[in-house]
């Protein structure tokens, strides 16, 4: 058996849910490497940064170099734009798309190849509720068409691959992630359970529908990450 640790790479990361998920990861005995526009930003003790932009493929590409058991998807580009769509720059749209999807393609197929070739791997994608109902908050147009597509890729993708051995999903965040708020750990919160997709907002967990979940998921484990921060309007840097 191999003594080298699993590996977890986390694109977005940064004050707040990268922060968090790399924290949580590491103490499950991962070796965590973050991936952030501007690493020298960020202060991480045990947890290698390295430099990527989820606007650039080739720098994924060449930041996500060695084999990963877990990608994370955490980066994000928001233009807020009132009343609402109509409001909103064609080339704004454009440039928030090749961040929320594209770039997170783009990880997703960098990673595959060592995915596929260990017969096993998981790929997260950080998801949103404007993902399903985009009508609550207009000016974030732009952001709840990119939930929506990341959406549609996670499903793609898990249908893809999941012959392969690998896990492709997303984990819907319904709301603004405020501090304090995270459940306690080893301990499913009132509402959630095991074969679906948690969503995360303040207040009690809920679930989702079951024409929601992802066809073929079976238990997936829940892991609750403490000390969760809202983040900015723009990825992590």
């Amino acid at each position: 058996m191999s003594n080298t640790p699993p590996s977890c790479a986390i694109l977005g990361y940064g004050p707040g849910l990268g922060a968090a998920l790399a924290t949580r990861f590491a103490s499950g005995g991962y070796r965590v490497v973050g991936l952030a526009r501007d690493p020298a930003r960020h202060a991480a003790s045990g947890i290698e940064l390295r430099a990527a932009d989820a606007a650039d493929p080739g720098s994924l590409t060449a930041a996500l170099d060695a084999p990963v058991d877990v990608l994370i998807c955490n980066a994000y580009r928001a233009t807020m734009a009132a009343p609402g769509p109509s409001a909103l720059p064609v080339a704004e749209l454009a440039a928030d798309f090749a961040v929320n999807v594209g770039g997170a393609l783009a990880a997703a197929q960098a990673v595959l190849p060592g995915m596929r070739a260990a017969g096993r791997g998981s790929i997260l994608f950080t998801g949103g509720g404007l993902a399903l109902d985009p009508t609550g908050w207009l000016p974030a147009a732009s952001l709840a068409i990119g939930k929506a597509g990341l959406r549609s890729l996670a499903q793609t993708l898990h249908a893809e691959l999941a012959p392969a051995g690998i896990h492709a999903g997303t984990v819907t965040v319904a709301g603004m992630i405020a501090p304090g708020t995270a459940p306690p750990r080893h301990r499913l919160p009132p509402g959630a359970h095991r074969g679906g997709l948690l969503v995360a907002a303040p207040g009690p967990a809920r679930r989702l529908p079951r024409r929601d979940h992802l066809p073929g998921l079976r238990r997936p484990s829940c892991s609750h990450v403490a000390n969760l921060r809202s983040q900015p309007a723009h990825s992590p840097s």
